[in-house]
């Protein structure tokens, strides 16, 4: 007996859009079309140019956790972009920010926030923080083709463990291999220079307005030594992209809160007449 249309669809049901798309559309995904094998037959050695997103900082704070990411995009020695935003809400509890080709991050992205909706929308519940960190690690390594033909992404995802009343923090490496991180941890160029920055100014229970700050110095001090990242900027009126997720949820602080914290950083180090 033929089946009905809509026992096929109960038959290939998924909590999973991903999943979904690799059945249904897998052209759509964002690694769904590889660079062809002629380009690799042609033994071209130049590598594919395309802008890249660079510094991410991530910390953990007495109520959550928080992550921010500078503004600018690189294409080789040039400056591609100053204003692309690397930090996102992925859902209601946590947030993604990411490294590497920005196109392709961008699109993984915006597919792992529809992957999370629709996972609400079928199972009636939000996934778990633990669950939501391997679906990601899953799509970064669907991405491996990519990544070894130069075009990778690394990301960085946290989020408020509700049952555990904790923020959480996450690392990737290009084959989605997940790493729960503590303290804090930074990805991109910049990230060695940003790290430094975070392990002297990081503490435990730090407040929610300490815990800006010290991000916005570390992406200061990133831009200091790392040409990628960009530093604030008050002639563009350019500032970081910062998130905080609590157990109220994710919300994105203030451009003029950046603003002000940028400008006391800018103060006082011009007043201790720093050269370094």
């Amino acid at each position: 007996m033929q089946e009905t249309t809509a026992n096929q669809v109960a038959a290939n049901a998924t909590s999973s859009f991903t999943e979904h798309l690799q059945r249904q559309r897998p052209d759509l995904l964002p690694f769904g079309q590889h660079l062809g094998a002629g380009a690799a037959a042609m033994g071209t050695a130049q590598p594919l140019q395309a802008p890249h997103g660079t510094t991410i900082v991530a910390l953990g704070y007495a109520g959550g956790v928080l992550m921010a990411g500078d503004r600018r995009a690189t294409m080789g020695n040039v400056i591609a972009s100053r204003h692309i935003e690397k930090v996102f809400p992925a859902d209601q509890f946590s947030v993604l920010g990411i490294a590497g080709t920005a196109g392709i991050a961008l699109d993984i992205t915006r597919l792992f926030q529809v992957e999370l909706e629709h996972y609400e929308k079928i199972e009636g519940t939000l996934l778990s923080l633990d669950g939501k960190a391997n679906r990601l690690g899953a799509m970064i390594r669907s991405n491996l083709p990519m990544a070894m033909q130069g075009l990778a992404v690394v990301p960085l995802f946290a989020g408020f463990d509700r049952p555990a009343g904790v923020g959480r923090l996450f690392s990737y490496d290009v084959t989605g291999g997940r790493y729960e991180e503590q303290e804090h941890h930074s990805v991109g160029s910049g990230s060695m220079f940003a790290r430094g920055a975070l392990k002297k100014l990081w503490r435990p229970n730090l407040t929610e307005e300490e815990a800006v700050a010290v991000a916005v110095e570390a992406l200061y001090d990133a831009a200091d030594d790392d040409s990628a990242t960009g530093g604030p900027d008050p002639v563009r009126q350019l500032w970081p992209v910062v998130y905080i997720v609590n157990r109220t949820g994710a919300f994105r602080v203030p451009e003029r809160e950046l603003a002000a914290r940028a400008a006391t950083i800018i103060e006082s180090r011009a007043a201790a007449q720093r050269e370094a």
